[in-house]
């Protein structure tokens, strides 16, 4: 996890420019479609540079963590710009979360578990600290139904997994549930690489 955090920490300063022309195109509407209905007590998984902070309700009380403290520096600025006093900041990784069992209302990811080196130990630790009628949100990429399409996004791993630990090909859907989530709806966009899962326990 030390090894991938680093990478982040080194990418921080260029990893919003990388990203702007499909977060322009895409990622920043269905980020928004994401937060649409979330209230109460958040956590959102990898805040990454802060690219969700612009779409907190302002009355959620927010605690946003990430593995890298670069990362976390981005976000910081972007928070203190928009004075969020609801909103925590906290360096803390996903595979070993320091809450209490059921202590969240809401969980939201974006774009996190190709990259958590252990996904599916990451996902029973979101599944533990979400209420019993609580609802976690995931919009994350991953492996398609169609041959051709995991071609190509097999290519991109020999860039992504060395350069960020990002894995362009897991099971995500598949690993939500084992980990006990039940999905409730599920939403695709760019054939089916992206998606939008609502879950609950």
């Amino acid at each position: 996890m030390a090894n991938t955090a680093r990478k982040y920490d080194r990418a921080a300063k260029n990893y919003d420019t990388f990203e702007l022309p499909v977060e322009k195109l895409l990622f920043s509407r269905l980020r928004k479609k994401a937060f649409g209905a979330i209230s109460g007590k958040v956590l959102e998984i990898g805040v990454g540079t802060g690219k969700n902070i612009p779409h907190y309700p302002r009355g959620a009380d927010v605690t946003a963590i990430d593995f890298s403290a670069g990362m976390l520096e981005r976000a910081e600025a972007l928070r203190s710009k928009r004075n969020l006093l609801n909103v925590a900041l906290v360096n803390m990784d996903a595979q070993d979360l320091k809450f209490q069992d059921e202590t969240f209302d809401f969980i939201i990811s974006s774009f996190v578990f190709c990259t958590v080196p252990d996904p599916l130990r990451g996902l029973s630790e979101a599944y533990r600290v979400l209420k019993p009628d609580g609802t976690a949100v995931f919009l994350e990429h991953m492996k398609s139904a169609s041959f051709l399409i995991n071609i190509m996004l097999n290519g991109m791993n020999l860039i992504t997994v060395p350069m960020l630990g990002t894995h362009m090909t897991r099971e995500t859907q598949k690993n939500i549930e084992r980990a006990g989530f039940k999905i409730n709806r599920v939403e695709f966009y760019i054939y089916d690489v992206i998606r939008l899962i609502i879950a609950g326990k």
